[in-house]
């Protein structure tokens, strides 16, 4: 009943889609708003479909219903009830099921929000946007079905999901911040196609283009951060990034949606860069499409994809007659979004500055692009393999990522139009104390050195462009400093969340820095009552314990642990055998403090527990990385938070 039922909805939803996609586009060309009601209506109709399908789809995964096959895949009656959830984007049709929702959920949010506004350009978006709803439904009733009827006789288990998708609760939230950030890049796809369609941007145009990036933006900040928090925590190797190709997948759309995001403020502002701010938002969407076919091919090998599947060429055909519309329209069409304003700025302007960071996410994504996918075209050519690891991403990469920080320092010290550079005088004591402190806290190597230098000149940058606004308003008015800070924060929220997400920014840099460069690690094989030291931590192995849960055995070495002579607890590392899947897994133990972390993993343990072999790391300032993922994500809510009501006037601005 499920799989039949599913299946409809499904169906419904691709007709829905369809139909909404044809009116749209109807309305677009024909300024026929009666269409363009009715291809709203279609949105509503397919976001509600596909919310079914995914109530359906979990409540068979919840109540290990096997007649359904997708429940037959991944599904088991040991598996604690939040894996049983989270199954639903384990594996590769329920994680396109989990694709047609989201992005169907996007769509009719665009429908409601947008509701008779944009006449111009809405009605072409949705339309679009709706057209690619279509690929999507194709998929999940098509070669990507996760209501398919499990064949006779129906078995009573399950293998449950990949054993690493069990090992840690960060599994319910990261994969669904991934996609939210991937999926939601479809509107603002759409959004392009309409500009280049139309031939123009206004104001109030670009300002729904950068809001309507910004969500997704952010969503795949917190998801990235959240995979590399994962990575800590699971895998056990001590680090969060290792240029995974899947890793880079998700990276890559970041870049170009951050260029875009920068570019249109250049946009807004000064008029300019429109075509290349379009450029920008059409390849982020793109880029997504090739990060799910690298996903999902089976053409990478890594942790985080998917085996070898029939979508791998399906998705490789959608992305490149999306590549082919997207070049035709921009050929076509991007010669209508020259500015009108033609103003040159001095090379000490902020104008300069966004330039050269548009340069450098453009540089720094096709250095990410083609360490990842010239492998790939190498092994079709030559038929042998080559690697590109970790050299050649932090050789390139890592010079580019100092100076977009330095860039953040830069930018918002000089004014529009140009001006002195005395403006930068404080921001470079900043960075003169900020090395100094370094040397004196006993950093070493030259680029940590210049990375940490670099973090002090932008962070003096940053506070001061939140203190000055401030301070002015409260001799202005008489107000107190936190009341002025407020209503500053209040009435320009896009400004200062931007602020907050750039001291995010620094916040990671300096834990990037210090945990690459200044990381201890060492091995040691221990038996009961056996003490070793390392790093300022005494570490004394108690003994072995185990237990037992329905879905894994686990085997733990209970080790005390002293830091400086200071009792911190015992930390338990474990390795966990899955039953159904016949792996062991390991989970590191962390002890995480404001300037290290303490990272043990059980490597193996023998004999009982008599013998037990582990690896301790410890990594300076690696729970600023996390706060400031946080901090980047609070940044964009604030500047995504809808400003206070303007007068009707102002509101209705370039709506008609």
């Amino acid at each position: 009943m499920i799989s039949e039922l599913g299946r409809g909805l499904i169906l419904i939803a691709l007709a829905a889609s369809m139909v909404g996609g044809c009116l749209g586009i109807a309305g677009g060309w024909k300024n026929n708003l009666k269409s363009w009601k009715q291809s709203r209506i279609a949105a509503y109709i397919a976001f509600v479909a596909t919310s079914l399908a995914m109530f359906l789809m979990e409540y068979a995964l919840l109540t290990d219903d096997f007649s359904v096959s997708y429940v037959a895949k991944v599904g088991s009656t040991t598996s604690p009830r939040w894996v049983s959830f989270v199954s639903l984007w384990s594996s590769l049709e329920g994680s396109i099921l989990l694709w047609a929702f989201v992005l169907t959920g996007y769509i009719a949010a665009f429908a409601l929000i947008t509701k008779n506004k944009y006449k111009e350009h809405s009605p072409w978006a949705l339309g679009l946007s709706q057209l690619v709803a279509v690929f999507f439904c194709i998929l999940v009733s098509g070669v990507a079905n996760p209501f398919t009827a499990t064949p006779l006789p129906i078995p009573t288990e399950g293998p449950g999901p990949n054993p690493l998708l069990q090992n840690h609760i960060l599994m319910v939230i990261h994969p669904p911040m991934l996609y939210l950030g991937y999926v939601g890049m479809s509107v603002p796809f759409g959004m392009g196609l309409a500009t280049l369609i139309v031939g123009k941007v206004g104001a109030a145009w670009s300002q729904a283009l950068r809001r309507w990036m910004l969500l997704p933006w952010g969503c795949l900040t917190i998801g990235i951060i959240l995979g590399g928090w994962w990575s800590y925590e699971v895998l056990g190797w001590g680090g969060y990034w290792a240029w995974d190709p899947v890793e880079n997948a998700s990276f890559l759309p970041w870049l170009t949606a951050t260029a875009f995001i920068h570019s249109a403020i250049m946009m807004e502002r000064k008029d300019q860069l429109r075509g290349w701010a379009i450029c920008l938002l059409l390849v982020s969407f793109l880029l997504t499409l090739l990060g799910t076919f690298m996903t999902r091919s089976g053409v990478f090998n890594s942790v985080h994809s998917f085996t070898k599947t029939p979508i791998g060429p399906v998705f490789l055909g959608f992305l490149a007659f999306c590549t082919l519309i997207s070049l035709i329209l921009l050929a076509a069409r991007v010669d209508t979004l020259k500015g009108t304003k033609q103003e040159e700025g001095k090379i000490t302007s902020r104008e300069t500055a966004f330039l050269f960071n548009n340069f450098l996410f453009t540089a720094f994504t096709f250095t990410v692009l083609i360490g990842t996918v010239y492998p790939l075209i190498y092994e079709g050519l030559y038929e042998k393999k080559l690697s590109i690891g970790e050299p050649y991403f932090n050789e390139l990469g890592v010079p580019i990522s100092i100076a977009i920080v330095f860039l953040m320092g830069v930018g918002p010290a000089l004014p529009w139009g140009g001006g002195k550079l005395s403006r930068l005088i404080y921001p470079s004591i900043g960075a003169v104390v900020a090395l100094v402190l370094s040397l004196l806290l006993g950093a070493t190597g030259m680029l940590a050195l210049i990375s940490f230098t670099v973090c002090g000149f932008a962070t003096v940058t940053t506070v001061r462009e939140f203190i000055e606004p401030a301070l002015a308003r409260s001799r202005k008015k008489n107000e107190s400093y936190f009341r002025a800070q407020w209503e500053i924060i209040i009435r320009m929220r896009r400004r200062f969340g931007g602020y907050i997400v750039h001291l995010g920014v620094i916040m990671i840099a300096v834990s990037v820095t210090a945990s690459s460069s200044y990381k201890q690690e060492a091995e040691f094989v221990m038996s009961p009552t056996q003490s070793v030291s390392f790093a300022g931590y005494d570490i004394t192995y108690i003994d072995a314990s185990s237990k037992e849960e329905p879905h894994r055995s686990s085997q733990l070495a209970n080790l005390k642990v002293l830091h400086n002579g200071s009792d911190i607890g015992v930390l338990s590392p474990r390795l966990n055998t899955y039953f159904r899947m016949g792996s062991v897994i390991g989970t590191p133990a962390v002890k995480s403090s404001a300037d290290e972390d303490l990272y043990i993993t059980l490597v193996k343990l023998e004999e009982g527990g008599r013998i037990i072999g582990i690896k301790v790391i410890v990594e300076p300032m690696m729970i600023w990385l996390w706060l400031g993922g946080g901090i980047m994500g609070l940044g964009t809510l604030v500047s995504a938070w809808p400003a206070r009501k303007r007068k009707k006037k102002k509101l209705q601005e370039n709506v008609a």
